[in-house]
């Protein structure tokens, strides 16, 4: 992610609908930050989101307030959080971390703004008209990093040759999920490997797909765009390392 047009995109949200225009709500204006990971892996995001805030001249605690959601990689969570954070009357809801943060902050409001990213087509997600106009209540940045995964899969070929057996690691849960795997079975196909698809979408899952992809010979993993992942990405690493698997 680029953290400063994420920055970029969130103040400008600031701009275009002004936190003035809903006085009738708290003293402060409220930010709700929606996330389907943990605060941990986005530290670097959160700080450059404060410092992007400051620069268009909020600051957390003085004359704004932000109000944090984590689901901690638990799905199932989003709805309720924003849910919350609508009742709280946010003045903009901050949508990050994956296509279900978003689909839960666009299944709440039909009203309040909703700045977002996203790893996958917001057109085809229905999250926006076009990516020109937008039109609706939500805007937000289009990272690409669903639609990268063939080639994330083609370098990994060239960094491991002798590699016959990738595994790629997804969560069920994703609703981009099948289309990162039918992207990724494609480029496998073309490069002539075996592409092995393993789901996980708690820590215990993510052991059991380590032993199976093991068992089944994977020389590389490629990680699913998900939130998961970064929430256990410790985990995630350690594995890797000690079955000695390239990780990308």
């Amino acid at each position: 992610m680029r953290r400063r047009e994420f920055i970029k995109v969130v103040v400008g949200s600031t701009a275009v609908w002004p936190f003035t225009a809903r006085a009738q709500q708290s003293a402060l204006p409220v930010v709700g930050f929606l996330n389907s990971a943990s605060p941990q892996p986005w530290e670097n995001y959160v700080a450059g989101f404060r410092a992007g805030l400051k620069e268009a001249g909020y600051v957390d605690g003085q004359n704004v307030t932000i109000e944090f959601r984590w689901a901690e990689g638990h799905y199932d969570r989003l709805p309720d959080m924003a849910a919350d954070l609508v009742r709280r009357k946010v003045n903009v809801l901050v949508s990050t971390g994956g296509l279900p943060s978003v689909v839960a902050a666009k299944a709440a409001t039909s009203t309040i703004p909703i700045v977002f990213t996203t790893g996958s087509d917001p057109v085809q997600d229905g999250l926006v008209k076009s990516i020109n106009r937008p039109g609706g209540n939500s805007t937000g940045v289009y990272l690409l990093n669903n639609s990268l995964a063939p080639k994330r899969l083609e370098v990994m070929r060239e960094l491991v040759p002798n590699a016959r057996v990738i595994a790629f690691l997804v969560n069920p849960h994703n609703l981009s999920t099948d289309k990162q795997v039918r992207e990724a079975q494609i480029a496998a196909n073309s490069i002539g490997v075996q592409l092995h698809v393993f789901n996980a979408s708690t820590a215990n899952d993510i052991d059991a797909a380590f032993e199976a992809l093991v068992h089944r010979g994977a020389g590389a993993l490629l990680m699913g765009a998900d939130g998961i992942f970064q929430v256990q990405q410790e985990q995630v690493i350690a594995l890797a390392a000690l079955h000695k698997i390239l990780l990308r």
